[in-house]
């Protein structure tokens, strides 16, 4: 009966866990990965906005046929997007994927919907560049 408690002292001082050292390694290995997939993902958000803005501006152009449909003819350019909103076609006005409202122009009877990426202002290169309905298939009469 004297080995009872030896066999109970080794089971209690069975495994501890992990050291400091080893934790300080899996939160290394962690930092790493995460840092790789960051790396990876970052520009594949940049480049799913402008992807969003293309179909944003061929949804505003499908919605600017349903005006046309309506009325006869496309709102003027100061009555811009707000004319889909007032025309209860669009629910609100809408904005690219960096937060600023799309711009609606009226030039010669036929509408350009476009997005200044994410400066916001005309011109620019990679994620900067303009965006326009003209860039593709624009909405006909």
């Amino acid at each position: 009966m004297k080995s009872f408690p030896r066999q109970l002292a080794r089971r209690r001082a069975g495994p501890r866990g992990m050291t400091l050292i080893e934790i300080i390694v899996v939160i290394t290995i962690l930092s790493l990965l995460m840092a790789a997939v960051g790396v990876a993902v970052i520009p594949r958000l940049e480049e799913a906005k402008v992807d969003r803005a293309k179909m944003d501006i061929a949804n505003i152009g499908n919605a600017l046929k349903t005006y046309y449909a309506k009325k006869g003819n496309y709102p003027d350019t100061g009555a811009g997007l707000k004319a889909l909103v007032d025309a209860q076609i669009l629910e609100k006005m809408p904005v690219d994927p960096w937060d600023h409202e799309y711009v609606y122009l009226n030039e010669g009877g036929k509408p350009v919907i476009m997005s200044y990426g994410k400066d916001g202002a005309p011109g620019g290169s990679e994620y900067d560049t303009d965006l326009s309905s003209k860039d593709s298939a624009s909405p006909k009469q």
